[in-house]
């Protein structure tokens, strides 16, 4: 059995690395047409998204799944329509392959540039959260990079469907679009990541997204370099000069607009100067949320 998955891994990372290639000879304007093809497809495929979304919210909540894993885990036409305009917006986003972050000329003429270049093969590790999914995907291929996509299990159907719209719509609207630019590992074997993060010779970098949990497993596992962070750095400071009433509205947006994101506020700083006013104003409005304090 474990034969069979680590051919399953060579031969997804095979197929990225191949697709990396390719997609370094895409033009600016090639994968921006990609891009906005991309927003159009899931708009237009929103119900085959939810209905496959509905197959994981009824196993998530057969399995015991937390009420803030099950909203995390959700998908409405909401959400649908927030991944279509990501989309549109990383378009929109100036291409950073080919900027030039440094040129100098030594003394004896010779001239030295630093340009970005597309990084290879990127392997993305993230839990329930389906949306993630056209998060990580555009971004990577905006920047030239093949992504392999490793969601949480409860999220599988959701995931799959979404990353096959993607690239249904990229090839339907750019022919030169390689069809493993983006990939979904099909399996839940928690080896899979074990096994894909042992191809050093396909796979240039890995970057978990979640828990402290995952983020430790994937990093002590992983022989390819980790992009990663440990612990939650989601504070927000009210500093002296700040107007209250202003700062009052983003703390609420902050904490309680969607509580279960892994951005959500996780401290309050307020300056000592201002604690007098602003505290009375804050403490009443999370209390009324049933924030803990």
């Amino acid at each position: 059995m474990k034969s069979s998955l680590t051919d399953e891994m060579i031969t997804l990372a095979r197929q990225a690395k191949a697709a990396s290639r390719a997609l370094a000879r895409l033009t600016t304007d090639e994968k921006n047409h990609c891009l906005n093809s991309m927003a159009q497809a899931i708009r237009q495929n929103a119900n085959a998204i939810k209905e496959a979304n509905s197959r994981d919210m009824e196993a998530a909540k057969e399995s015991g799944l937390s009420g803030a894993m099950l909203d995390r885990l959700s998908l409405d036409d909401k959400r649908i329509e927030s991944m279509a305009s990501g989309l549109e917006d990383i378009a929109a986003l100036h291409d950073p392959v080919g900027r030039v972050l440094e040129d100098r000329t030594r003394p004896n003429g010779l001239r030295l540039q630093k340009i970005a270049v597309p990084i290879g093969v990127v392997v993305i590790i993230y839990e329930s959260r389906p949306n993630v999914t056209a998060d990580a995907a555009s971004l990577c291929f905006k920047t030239g990079n093949a992504t392999i996509l490793r969601g949480g299990k409860e999220a599988i159907h959701s995931n799959t469907v979404i990353a096959q719209v993607l690239v249904t719509a990229a090839r339907k609207g750019l022919k030169s679009f390689p069809e493993h630019a983006i990939q979904v590992v099909q399996t839940t074997d928690r080896e899979a990541i074990r096994e894909l993060l042992s191809l050093t010779e396909y796979v240039d970098l890995c970057m978990p997204r979640g828990g402290e949990g995952l983020i430790r497993a994937v990093t002590e596992c992983s022989k390819v370099p980790v992009i990663k962070h440990y612990k939650g750095v989601c504070h927000v400071y009210v500093e002296t000069e700040a107007d209250l009433r202003m700062a009052a509205e983003i703390v609420m947006n902050a904490k309680v607009q969607r509580p279960s994101t892994c951005n959500a506020m996780e401290t309050l700083l307020v300056d000592v100067n201002v604690a007098s006013q602003f505290l009375p104003i804050i403490v009443p409005r999370l209390a009324e949320k049933n924030v803990t304090l």
